[in-house]
């Protein structure tokens, strides 16, 4: 789009002013986006259209990724087992049972942890009590 808004052609719709306001909330809204994320991506990328939107479609893929656990790169299965304080082996099988989810693999790993100082409290009660009995 260009500064005059008479003139609609196929060129002024492929690029991105981001010195006028209409123009800033129009691909704002049709990316959705902060315009600030939307100025941020224009000056990184250029005016055109179609590259503003694949690189803000790439920094979407990215934040969600973020947050998943890929098994296959030895580099994330070394962060993750560090992060959680357990083994590579136990995470892939945690993994397996939760999902690649990272929160959701944080909130199995907490139940089961939960789970064994349950069962100590238990067996702990247990004792006391034999030795009472005793």
């Amino acid at each position: 789009m260009a500064d005059n808004t008479a003139k609609r052609g196929g060129a002024d719709r492929a690029l991105i002013a981001i010195s006028e306001k209409y123009e800033v909330a129009y691909w704002s809204k049709k990316f959705k986006v902060t315009p600030a994320k939307l100025k941020y991506a224009v000056k990184k990328v250029g005016h055109s259209a179609k590259k503003v939107e694949a690189y803000i479609k790439l920094q979407k893929h990215r934040a969600s990724d973020k947050s998943r656990i890929a098994l296959s790169e030895p580099y994330e299965v070394r962060y993750w087992s560090k992060k959680f304080k357990i083994t590579p082996a136990k995470l892939r099988l945690v993994v397996g049972v939760a999902g690649h989810s990272s929160k959701k693999v944080e909130a199995y790993l907490a139940a089961q942890k939960a789970a064994k100082k349950k069962v100590a409290k238990k067996t702990a009660k247990k004792a006391t009590k034999r030795k009472k009995a005793a």
